[in-house]
């Protein structure tokens, strides 16, 4: 078997390599759920690349962090801590930013499809665990679709996490954001 090694993302060449290998993870992963002509049109090959070097450039505390087999880059993913700033200063809300300073997100996490089943995804989500822990990290959390089920049997079957259900996504789309925007009525 060929050397792994993880590498954290700092080159014009690593930005390259995981713009690509999420374009090829989302038109695999969202074949049937994201229309072919937008698919064709922004999910291209270095759709991400700018994004992921100015997340570098700018240090704003997403992450990149890539897998190799050899010189193949065969997963990757993005990750940060979770912000403890209050972003709405002044709210009315007094939110406790300060019990989320442990905590640490997963933002995107591909594996080049034709390398999946092959322990890669593992290996980095591994990797990324105990540098998380290493650095004070006491929880480790992402997202992932209800209908993504190769992925949640991953999560659940082989990584062992736990499921969270204290958030519901709401949506406003179509007909009910027309309506939603309509100024009220006043009687």
């Amino acid at each position: 078997m060929e050397e792994l090694r993880f590498v954290d993302a700092c080159t014009e060449e690593h930005f390259r390599a995981m713009s690509l290998i999420h374009a090829l993870g989302w038109r695999d992963t969202y074949v049937n759920a994201v229309p072919a002509d937008y698919m064709a049109r922004e999910i291209t090959d270095d759709r991400w690349v700018e994004t992921f070097r100015r997340n570098y450039e700018t240090q704003s505390g997403v992450r990149g962090l890539l897998l190799y087999r050899g010189d193949e880059p065969v997963s990757c993913l993005n990750y940060c801590k979770a912000r403890t700033v209050n972003y709405n200063p002044g709210d009315i809300c007094k939110f406790d930013n300060e019990s989320y300073a442990d905590w640490g997100e997963i933002a995107s996490f591909y594996t080049h499809p034709a390398e999946r089943g092959k322990g890669y995804g593992k290996a980095l989500l591994k990797e990324l665990a105990r540098t998380a822990a290493e650095r004070g990290c006491g929880r480790l959390e992402w997202s992932c679709l209800d209908w993504n089920q190769p992925s949640i049997d991953f999560y659940t079957k082989k990584m062992h996490a736990v499921p969270m259900d204290e958030w519901t996504v709401y949506r406003l789309t179509g007909e009910t954001l027309q309506e939603a925007a309509r100024p009220e009525q006043t009687e």
